[in-house]
């Protein structure tokens, strides 16, 4: 069963669409992240779900029940905002219990508040004020007292965003935790694709209002489709091509094999574009890998930045006009003549419509 359901939902503010005829279903127990960039709608839709924005036109179903004409307040929902909003003259256990006694749900209170605070892993930290917490703290009396309601469905708008990188990393294990142990229905708003990545179990990818792409978290990471998704999910080298026969595509002048799949029955001379991850190129002494092999483009050096365990290079090939990027362990000079082996398994088919 479906905990939520979206059919053919739309929303405007003025002549601007920010929402257009989106369909996406919630599978009970699941945890769905909208993914997109700033504007893309994915907000928007999650105000729909909770009741704070009216559809123009376009269903919302929640737990089997049409609730398009439902308050927010009868809707069963869980919401953690970006901002936490927590009361700071009422202590944490008050901030949690808040809802739960606005809804006259009094029996047992004491003891569902102390059993989620547990869970948040704050049982020690009841009798504190807001003040006395850190941000990671905060955020988890937020996400309590979302779950202190026994909500259907929770709703996530971007709760990690005011967490340092540390913090956020911490927090985004805690939150898989909770939602695990719960088993509540989660969906999750954020522009952090390793955020969507590490937490779902579905992730919807959002642009101009429309659901572009939709998938498991390997799935659309390893077969993103369209040269907008491998762009937003971080995939460096996207090279216009076109195809040669069934396994050779041409880049710029250079055949290039391509393991096509599904797509065998691709005609020739159809155009595409070719995706590249950088820590999929692998990096050689010119002369060093063995002249037979296939994909291998002989370039240089001509940017390096540190990262750590591995540095980023950018190399001029003949693949085009900009250089192709890509990490190795090694350091490799500025200037230095270098080969590149592209791994055709890994090469990725585009489609240049950013709407499915």
């Amino acid at each position: 069963m479906n905990a939520i359901a979206l059919s053919g939902l739309a929303k405007r503010f003025g002549e601007t669409w920010a929402v257009r005829d989106l369909s996406l279903a919630a599978r009970t127990g699941s945890f769905v992240s909208l993914l997109g960039p700033s504007g893309c709608g994915k907000t928007t839709t999650l105000r729909l779900v909770g009741g704070f924005e009216t559809p123009e036109r376009g269903d919302i179903v929640i737990a089997g029940v049409r609730a398009n004409d439902i308050p927010p307040w009868r809707r069963g929902l869980g919401i953690v905002f970006q901002s936490y909003a927590l009361f700071p003259f009422m202590t944490v256990f008050d901030n949690v219990a808040f809802g739960p006694r606005r809804q006259g749900k009094t029996d047992g209170l004491e003891a569902r508040v102390a059993r989620v605070l547990d869970l948040v892993d704050l049982g020690a930290l009841a009798k504190r004020y807001p003040r006395q917490l850190s941000g990671g703290q905060q955020q988890r009396v937020a996400l309590a007292r979302a779950l202190a309601f026994e909500p259907s469905v929770l709703l996530l708008d971007e709760p990690l965003s005011n967490l340092d990188a540390k913090l956020r990393a911490e927090m985004r294990l805690e939150l898989k935790r909770i939602q695990r142990q719960t088993g509540v229905t989660t969906l999750l708003v954020t522009h952090d694709q390793e955020e969507a990545l590490t937490l779902s179990d579905e992730i919807v990818i959002m642009n101009e209002g429309l659901v572009v792409a939709s998938g498991t978290p390997r799935a659309i990471w390893s077969q993103p489709g369209h040269e907008f998704v491998a762009g937003f999910l971080g995939v460096e080298n996207l090279l216009p091509a076109t195809i040669l026969d069934n396994s050779v595509v041409q880049v710029t002048g250079v055949p290039v094999r391509l393991t096509l799949g599904a797509d065998a029955d691709a005609r020739a001379g159809e155009a595409l574009t070719i995706g590249i991850r950088s820590e999929d190129i692998t990096i050689a002494q010119r002369g060093e890998a063995a002249p037979g092999l296939r994909n291998r483009i002989d370039g240089v050096v001509r940017e390096v930045s540190y990262r750590g365990a591995v540095s980023s290079f950018q190399i001029a090939t003949p693949l085009g006009e900009a250089p192709l990027h890509a990490t190795d362990s090694r350091d490799w000079a500025i200037g230095a003549p270098v080969t590149v082996l592209l791994p055709a398994p890994k090469l990725m088919r585009l489609r240049g419509a950013a709407r499915a």
